[in-house]
């Protein structure tokens, strides 16, 4: 079958320029990517058509022999394999194929194969009750991880020996061969990409260069942490291959909840229950803070569900930045059994107060009508 034009492929008009050239195969690229298109083998072949045609067109001194000649104009330079630095500004949406094209890192980000590889990062989820966020602490956690097999250095050959070079790919990690238009390589399935080979495998690790290994490690928690928030260990990650660095370890921390305070930020909020006649009349209570009992300070005539804040009692700030406030929001505590002397003293009170009155209105008609603690303030006083 003959091959179309390569301006039909790309879907663009022969007087268009190297913008435009590019843009149309930047969304033929994206449109029939192999990763959007797994297993599909008409958008894997779409998709180097598409790169065929731009590898021509976008070479200058190629599209003028293709206008001139057609295909038959560039058949000697599409046999000689596509030159991939033309791909240079597409290492988006074309990371990876190297083993589909042969481009290795010119399509952006790749690494020499058989090169140093820096280790995995890994997680663990550490639980701390609510007093251990408030104060900080230091705890020990256990972590499994691959590390670099000692006796071999992390070679896989047995000690006193040494990898090979792989006789197949030559120590390129990949075997690659003309295919028509395309320069195709795949991974070398006798060193699995590695480019050597082992003869004699080191008896500990069996040739993998790592092993598996319980690490204990000190986490120090730092006052005012929170659910969700981590705690990075440079380097306490999996070990690196080929000699890359390690990689680090995140402890992503979850905090219990408190019996008695809810956070809010650096902000604490409780709930105490106070007798009628203090806030009435006001008077003191004792709350309960991260650092024991405080005396807090109840206005005469505070109202059911006021909050009262008592500065610099919440929750220090991670970041060392001073610490936040207790909010304490006060409730009615009312008696469910009650004396002769207390039943007749309310009995008093309720006769001399309204039994009901509209919330949030003013009135001016009488006394009855007063704000309600007010009166009761009165009363007591």
């Amino acid at each position: 079958m003959s091959k179309r034009d390569y301006y039909e492929v790309l879907g663009i008009e022969r007087s268009v320029g190297e913008a435009e050239i590019k843009g149309a195969y930047r969304r033929l690229a994206l449109k029939f990517h192999p990763d959007r298109n797994p297993g599909d083998t008409r958008a894997e072949e779409q998709f180097k058509e598409a790169a065929e045609a731009y590898a021509v067109l976008a070479d200058a001194d190629k599209r003028r022999m293709y206008d001139r000649f057609g295909h038959a104009g560039v058949g000697a330079g599409a046999a000689g394999g596509v030159d991939p630095t033309i791909f240079s500004d597409f290492g988006d949406i074309l990371g990876g194929l190297g083993d589909i094209f042969g481009f290795g890192d010119a399509f952006g980000g790749g690494r020499r194969r058989g090169g140093p590889v820096r280790g995995s990062d890994l997680r663990y989820d550490l639980e701390i009750t609510f007093d251990e966020a408030a104060h900080g602490s230091e705890t020990t956690v256990q972590i499994p991880r691959d590390e670099t097999c000692e006796p071999c250095g992390g070679s896989g050959a047995a000690p006193g020996s040494s990898p090979s070079t792989c006789s197949r790919c030559q120590g390129r990690g990949q075997v690659r061969y003309q295919q028509g238009f395309l320069i195709v390589a795949r991974t070398c399935d006798q060193c699995r990409g590695s480019g050597k080979t082992i003869g004699t495998p080191c008896p500990a690790c069996r040739g993998a260069g790592h092993v598996t290994n319980e690490r204990k490690l000190t986490v120090k928690i730092p006052a005012g942490i929170a659910t969700g928030q981590r705690l990075r260990l440079p380097g306490e990650g999996e070990h690196g291959a080929a000699g890359g660095p390690p990689g680090d370890l995140y402890v992503v921390v979850h905090v219990h909840d408190h019996p008695t305070f809810i956070r809010d930020g650096d902000d604490l909020h409780c709930d105490m229950t106070v007798n009628f006649p203090t806030l009435a009349l006001g008077g003191e209570i004792t709350v309960p803070t991260l650092d024991g009992e405080e005396t807090l300070k109840i206005p005469a005539g505070t109202q059911p569900s006021a909050r009262l804040r008592l500065r610099d009692l919440g929750m220090p700030n991670v970041a060392g930045r001073g610490r936040g406030d207790l909010y304490v929001r006060v409730q009615v505590a009312v008696p469910r059994d009650l004396t002769a002397e207390q039943r007749e003293l309310l009995e008093q009170l309720r006769a001399d107060l309204p039994p009901a009155s509209v919330a949030g209105r003013d009135r001016e008609e009488g006394e009855h009508h007063r704000p309600f603690f007010d009166r009761v303030k009165d009363i007591f006083g």
